[in-house]
């Protein structure tokens, strides 16, 4: 490894002063920043560390800054910053822009996970377990890193970015990070102990502890994970890109649908073995169905298109409160928190596996490592096969129903309970999650808003599913 320096406070502010200017142009400008619609109004330093000189052919920066919007602490993003002379060609889409004063004046810089020879000095880092400035890296002994992997940079990413290591490891690097236990290395850890193979084990992972942070501990003093290494499932396709495919065919894919039930049951039989469960009655269901409710009515006053049907969609809501008045109760237990067809890969043998545990990653930490119905996740595939089958030219909303139906049997087969006999809890779970996407696709993409509506009909004519 390279010798590297973590900056003192002098040099780094320096240099963060030197690129303020360039990253609250670009910042925004990234799939992954969660601000938007908000300008930057200043950066504060949390961590900067020296991985590679930068008056060598190529500088490297490893950055945690927190950028400022508005009142609050702002959050915390992590930046890997590249320093050249000139861009080569290749890495045109990386540029962050062209330093006029400071420490780097006259250079330019750029996103270095766009370049080899960073991503390659990363794996070398995890495949040591070394200590690099603020970032501990940790591995499983268990698990093999071959040394010379040839990288590329994956360009699907939205909430993170990622790279893939000669198709046998993936990086994911987080971007906006936080304080604490991340579940996109909790849950799989867990499940690796228990041995459930849906899920890749984690090989290797890089954290940042609290007491080594420009602005200290704070409150929690919990470290921050920055990047999770796993197996690469080679020549997998994601399950929204199978959908889509079979659609366009008009191919019936209802065993594959049965198969991932299966698959989503065996995760969460496992999650339920490896974490403590817990039992929702009145008193833990009344604040989950308050916060229902106010979503509801927030998202009616949000887009008029929904206000007509928000005094029967309530009823969903309410008809939960009502059984969990009467007593009745609910297993709840540790959940993929964000699970849809974009999350499940298909590998060419025909296993599915389950990806990204971190849960939606707007909501809190806390509130996304807190135990929930696994319903929940079943609600949000549900809705996924809705917004495939509405992509299709005509929609089919057949193909739709045969899915969701193939979907809660394969479910069951693994289970033991088929999630449709529960139907006012998987009816309150599904409403919720519409409401949620009419709000998001009526801001970010008006075109796509029919989708939910169509779902928003089905639910406030009926219960059925």
């Amino acid at each position: 490894m390279a010798e590297t320096v973590t900056l003192s406070g002098k040099t780094s502010s320096g240099l963060l002063a030197s690129l303020g200017p360039l990253l609250r142009d670009w910042l925004p400008r990234q799939r992954w920043f969660a601000g938007k619609g908000s300008p930057v109004t200043g950066f504060s330093q949390v961590a900067a560390t020296e991985l590679l000189p930068e008056d060598s052919p190529l500088g490297l920066y490893h950055l945690l800054v927190r950028a400022h919007q508005g009142a609050g602490p702002g959050d915390c993003y992590q930046l890997l910053i590249g320093v050249r002379e000139a861009l080569p060609p290749r890495l045109a889409p990386a540029l962050i822009g062209h330093v006029p004063d400071g420490p780097l004046a006259g250079r330019t810089v750029y996103d270095a996970l766009y370049d080899t020879r960073p991503a390659e000095l990363l794996l070398e880092a995890l495949r040591t377990g070394s200590r690099i400035g603020v970032l501990r890296c940790e591995r499983d002994p268990s698990q093999e890193i071959r040394p010379g992997l040839v990288p590329r940079r994956l360009t699907s990413e939205q909430s993170n970015s990622s790279v893939v290591y000669g198709d046998t490891f993936i990086l994911k690097l987080l971007r906006r990070v936080v304080p604490g236990v991340n579940p996109d290395l909790e849950l799989p850890l867990a499940l690796a102990r228990e041995g459930c193979p849906r899920v890749p084990a984690p090989t290797a992972w890089m954290r940042a502890e609290a007491e080594d942070l420009v602005e200290g501990p704070g409150e929690s003093g919990e470290p921050y994970v920055l990047g999770v290494l796993q197996p690469y499932v080679q020549g997998a396709t994601d399950g929204w890109e199978l959908a889509l495919r079979e659609l366009a065919k008009t191919e019936d894919f209802g065993a594959e649908a049965r198969a991932l039930g299966r698959a989503t049951a065996e995760v969460h039989t496992a999650l339920a073995r490896a974490l403590p469960t817990v039992t929702f009655g009145h008193a833990q269901l009344e604040p989950l169905v308050h916060g229902m409710v106010e979503r509801l009515d927030a998202a009616a006053q949000a887009v008029p298109a929904l206000h007509p049907y928000a005094p029967a969609l309530r009823t969903a809501f309410t008809a939960l409160a009502d059984l969990a008045a009467e007593g009745h109760t609910w297993t709840a237990q540790r959940v993929h928190g964000d699970l849809h067809l974009g999350q499940c890969l298909r590998a060419p043998s025909g296993e599915w596996s389950l990806i990204d545990f971190e849960g939606e990653p707007a909501r809190p930490l806390a509130e996304r490592r807190m135990p929930q119905p696994a319903v929940r996740d079943v609600a949000g595939m549900l809705r996924s096969f809705d917004y495939a089958a509405h992509s299709a030219t005509p929609p089919a909303p057949g193909w739709a129903r045969a899915c969701r139906a193939a979907y809660c049997a394969g479910y069951a087969e693994v289970s033991g309970a088929d999630p449709r006999t529960d139907p006012v809890l998987l009816r309150a779970y599904e409403t919720d999650k519409a409401v949620y996407e009419v709000v998001y696709e009526a801001r970010h993409r008006p075109d796509w808003l029919p989708v939910p509506l169509s779902a928003i009909r089905r639910l406030a004519a009926s219960d059925q599913l």
